[in-house]
C-alpha cells in the first residue's frame, strides 16, 4: 500500500478537524435548543401549576363567602345600621377585593342570556312567556378565573 505524501497529511486531518468542529457545533446547537424548550416548558408548566393552586385556594374561600352575603341577605331590617352588620359588609366587600386583585370575577347573571357555559338553571321560570332563555334570579353567585369557570352560577331561568 502506497503511502500518503506528507504534504496531503496535514489537509486530510484539516478536514478531518472542521468536519469535527462543524459536527460539535450542531451538537451544540441542538443542546441550546433543548435547554431552550426545557426552560420554556417548565415555566409554563409553573404558570399553569400557579393557576390550578390559585383557583383551588378560591373554590375553598367561596362556601366563607356564601355564608356571610346569606348572613347580611336575612339579617333583620332593625340591625341594617348597626355596627356589627356594616362590619360584616366590610369584610364581605375586602373578599370580593381580594377575589378581584388574584384575577377572580363574578360571572354576570341577572339580566343576562342564560350560557351553559356560565350558568347552571336549578329551576325555570313557568309563569314568563317568550323565546329567550334569560336568568331572573341568582341563587348563588358563579366566579371564573380568566376563561376557566371556578364555579358556575346557580341561577332560576324564565323566557323573555
Amino acid at each position: 500500500m502506497p503511502k500518503a505524501p506528507k504534504q496531503d497529511m496535514p489537509e486530510v486531518a484539516i478536514e478531518a478537524l472542521q468536519q469535527e468542529v462543524e459536527e460539535l457545533t450542531a451538537a451544540l446547537q441542538r443542546e441550546r435548543a433543548d435547554a431552550t424548550n426545557i426552560r420554556r416548558r417548565h415555566d409554563e408548566q409553573i404558570t399553569a401549576l400557579k393557576h390550578v393552586v390559585r383557583a383551588g385556594i378560591v373554590r375553598e374561600f367561596l362556601p366563607v363567602i356564601d355564608n356571610l352575603e346569606r348572613a347580611l341577605k336575612h339579617a333583620p331590617e332593625e340591625l341594617k345600621d348597626n355596627d356589627y352588620v356594616k362590619g360584616i359588609q366590610g369584610v364581605v366587600k375586602q373578599f370580593e377585593r381580594a377575589l378581584q386583585d388574584v384575577g377572580v370575577e363574578r360571572i354576570k347573571t341577572v339580566g343576562e342570556p342564560f350560557n351553559p357555559e356560565f350558568h347552571e338553571a336549578v329551576s325555570m321560570d313557568d309563569s314568563s312567556e317568550g323565546s329567550q332563555e334569560v336568568v331572573s334570579e341568582e341563587l348563588q353567585a358563579g366566579y371564573r378565573l380568566g376563561d376557566e369557570v371556578i364555579r358556575h352560577a346557580m341561577v332560576r331561568v324564565a323566557l323573555k
